[in-house]
């Protein structure tokens, strides 16, 4: 009989994260530590909780994170052991741990738009904003303290960002490691100018996020295409690409939700990733565009988490949880000397960001509206992915393949015959439908397309589907 794993953890319940993530979170630092190794059992879950005196349920919902995750298997009749596929990082030099106390055409008439994932505008807490934004606008002190500001943003704005990432993300970032800046695209240009020079190469995903690439492509780097398949972004051709191209500087990737397809990329893969990194001195650029948006137990923490991992730019975004027109975005680095860099061309750009707005979004925080907002949206958006995935397997089963997602605001739906997509995007504008045509996701034929759901009422998206699936099946004939 497999000998167990030797408890050696604390729950600590003023903490203001759940006992089972804490649970979870101190066998993933053992896994990576190597004080677990692949093969390990794991303690049942009865005898977890009686040694820990907790609910069994809280233990067996720690357990399933970690499946989820892929850290570990479960052996039926045979209990929880360390995943066999997984080998532990070398862990670089430990330094000063942070403090951590405190991401178309337009519509004509009655054209359905389907477009890459927006939020609702219609339940955004904009009154809400209003309000925060007209109180800090009309404090005549705090006002005539607002002159120029920092290039990277508001000092207290940056600290509740950083807080944020450590507390939910896991990574392990301070506010002079945080630049604000005017949405998720505008922190994909000024790392593409600030990192990339002409003659670069930098591994992309292909098929994914186009605006992206041309932010790359502007400052004058060569795409590099890497496939994806079902566990994300192909390692293998990865490590092929590194082999051949010793310029290659960076990767970007979508990781989260890869985009378009949706898919997660596999414990497996993410650690061969920080260690290829590491191995070329590549940067990893990670897009977390829709990290709120997660219906499963918590979204898979950030490649830009590991600790292990030397050269990362995380880019996000608070457009979608606070409101689809609020132009606030982000980037994160531990890298100064490009963080410096970034601030320079920033400063050259926009002297500084909307202070005020910036001011109000803090203030929504620290009420906890945006909290608020983000439990009442992912309700919402789980209900509506729910509907949409059984009017998909009502009318679309026979001529499509898709999955269910965990998160975001989107399905990939994959015909199962080759279509002409010309010809599927003329007949659908007929019918008043816009769609994306795949080849905004590629330079290379793709056979599927991102259905997205999230500002679309039921009776539009009912509608659609049965009319994509009559043409789906018209033309695959």
């Amino acid at each position: 009989m497999l000998r167990p794993w030797k408890l050696e953890l604390e729950i600590d319940k003023n903490l203001d994260k759940a006992v089972y993530l804490q649970i979870a979170d101190s066998i993933i630092t053992d896994i990576r530590s190597g004080r677990l190794k692949a093969g390990d059992a794991l303690p049942g879950s009865r005898n977890m909780a009686a040694t820990l005196k907790i609910n069994r349920n809280t233990v067996v919902e720690a357990y399933q994170v970690l499946i989820n995750e892929e850290w570990v298997i479960s052996k039926e009749r045979k209990g929880i052991f360390i995943s066999d596929k997984l080998h532990v990082l070398k862990e670089k030099r430990k330094e000063k741990p942070p403090d951590f106390s405190d991401r178309g055409v337009q519509q004509h008439g009655a054209i359905i738009n389907f477009d890459d994932g927006h939020p609702d505008s219609k339940i955004a807490p904009v009154n809400e904003l209003a309000r925060a934004y007209r109180q800090i606008f009309s404090i005549k002190a705090k006002w005539q303290m607002m002159g120029y500001g920092n290039e990277h943003g508001e000092t207290e704005f940056r600290k509740m960002i950083s807080k944020m990432l450590n507390h939910q993300r896991g990574m392990q970032i301070d506010e002079n490691e945080i630049s604000i800046t005017r949405g998720s695209q505008m922190a994909m240009f000024l790392t593409a100018q600030s990192l990339l020079a002409p003659d670069d190469y930098i591994i992309v995903e292909d098929p994914g996020y186009k605006p992206a690439w041309q932010a790359f492509e502007y400052a004058g780097a060569q795409l590099v295409p890497a496939p994806v398949d079902k566990e994300g972004i192909c390692i293998e051709s990865v490590e092929k690409l590194l082999n051949q191209n010793k310029n290659i500087k960076a990767i970007y990737i979508t990781p989260h939700r890869q985009y378009p397809t949706t898919v997660t990329l596999s414990l497996a893969r993410r650690l061969r990733l920080v260690e290829l990194s590491n191995q070329y001195n590549i940067t990893i650029i990670e897009d977390d565009y829709d990290n709120e948006f997660h219906f499963g137990y918590r979204p898979i923490l950030p490649l830009s988490s590991f600790p292990e991992l030397n050269n990362y730019v995380y880019i996000g975004t608070l457009s979608k949880v606070v409101a689809p027109a609020l132009r606030i975005g982000y980037l994160a680095t531990k890298d100064q000397k490009l963080l410096e860099k970034i601030g320079n061309l920033r400063k050259i750009i926009d002297v500084h960001g909307d202070v005020i707005m910036e001011h109000a979004v803090l203030q929504l925080i620290k009420e906890g509206a945006v909290k608020k907002h983000i439990k009442k949206a992912t309700i919402h958006y789980k209900n509506k992915r729910d509907f949409v995935y059984e009017l998909l397997t009502q009318y679309m089963k026979e001529v499509a393949d898709f999955v269910l997602p965990e998160g975001g605001l989107a399905f990939w739906i994959v015909p199962k015959a080759k279509l002409d997509w010309d010809t599927v995007t003329a007949l659908l504008l007929e019918k008043n439908i816009k769609i994306i045509h795949p080849k905004q996701y590629s330079h290379h034929p793709v056979n599927g397309f991102r259905l997205s759901y999230g500002a679309l009422p039921e009776e539009q998206l009912e509608q659609s589907i049965k009319t994509i699936s009559m043409v789906f099946t018209k033309l695959s004939k």
